[in-house]
């Protein structure tokens, strides 16, 4: 179960978080999902980390679904979404709607400051062109892991495909 949220990371979430990612975390706005338990499973990411631009809004943190991901991109699957979307236009312009949803709602979630920064730096057109995880070519799927936070936040076609043909949600269960 994928519960969405907005909320700033507590101490004990900030923890998890760092063990996810092997890391300590930089640029995180706040937690986006998740599981029925409060494990974040996808983060909300600032549009500007370290004074460079990070047009990943959406960060998948979840090691479960990490790892369910990682499986079925190693068989070759963003090959074949690639062909989908050469062959399907109806798949395709849903693609396309996925990352203009992700344009608008990254834009959404930038303040005035972030933008004016953003601006100042000359990045808005990263920010108005890039798609889902900063894809500049949109008829191409870069990662299912970004395609895959998307989802659980958002609408993403790949996602839903991703859930209907192999079940990644079940992982959570």
């Amino acid at each position: 179960m994928v519960i969405q949220t907005d909320q700033i990371p507590d101490a004990r979430q900030l923890d998890i978080i760092t063990e996810q990612l092997g890391r300590k975390p930089r640029g995180i706005v706040a937690i986006a999902a998740v599981d029925h338990r409060g494990i974040p499973l996808v983060l909300r990411m600032a549009p500007l980390v370290d004074g460079r631009p990070f047009p990943t809004l959406y960060w998948l943190s979840s090691e479960r679904l990490k790892v369910e991901i990682s499986h079925i991109e190693a068989v070759g699957v963003i090959k074949q979404l690639e062909a989908r979307l050469q062959n399907d236009p109806n798949f395709l312009e849903a693609y396309h709607q996925s990352h203009r949803d992700y344009i608008e709602t990254r834009r959404h979630f930038m303040t005035d400051a972030q933008r004016e920064e953003i601006q100042r730096l000359g990045y808005a057109s990263v920010f108005s062109t890039r798609g889902i995880g900063g894809i500049g070519n949109w008829d191409q799927v870069r990662c299912l892991h970004t395609q895959y936070a998307h989802h659980l936040c958002g609408h993403n076609v790949i996602g839903q495909w991703l859930d209907a043909e192999y079940g990644v949600a079940d992982c959570l269960a």
